[in-house]
């Protein structure tokens, strides 16, 4: 080319011509019958998609619900928690001081000088074995012989 501008080529494709290499396939009477169907929607299949929709909604409403209501129930339990923390310590502590303010020669001294009391004398002790239990809960006399009816 002679001059001092060349001329741009072209990149679109030409529709007229594209058009006519293509060749034009008819549709059968039952393609365009079912594309006329897609684009129609009828009533109850919108009243389904509506009930549906309201479903999911209700659904997620009472999911986000129970999941506050968990939540709120969680935050109770650890305050609840830290509260049985609180008054276990304080218990603990208050009982360690009662065990520290008891002076047990002091009650030993008053017991037998003040209100007459003494140790009993081995003449009065009564052993018994109890194969049940360590524990022993007195209900009714204990046997001359030392032994408890049993059971076989």
């Amino acid at each position: 080319m002679y001059g001092n501008t060349v001329a741009k080529p072209v990149y679109e494709p030409d529709h007229e011509r594209v058009r006519r290499q293509r060749p034009q396939k008819k549709a059968s009477s039952q393609v365009r019958r079912n594309r006329k169907q897609a684009m129609h929607m009828n009533a109850a299949y919108v009243i389904f998609l509506t009930v549906a929709a309201i479903a999911v909604l209700i659904i997620c409403i009472n999911y986000i619900r129970l999941q506050s209501t968990i939540t709120e129930h969680s935050k109770s339990i650890t305050a609840m928690q830290e509260e049985l923390a609180n008054l276990r310590e304080e218990n603990t502590t208050r009982e360690n001081a009662v065990l520290d303010s008891v002076n047990l020669d002091e009650v030993r001294d008053r017991a037998q000088n003040d209100l007459g009391m003494v140790y009993a004398t081995p003449d009065q002790i009564v052993t018994y074995e109890d194969p049940a239990t360590d524990y022993v809960r007195q209900f009714e006399n204990i046997p001359e012989d030392g032994m408890l009816a049993q059971s076989e």
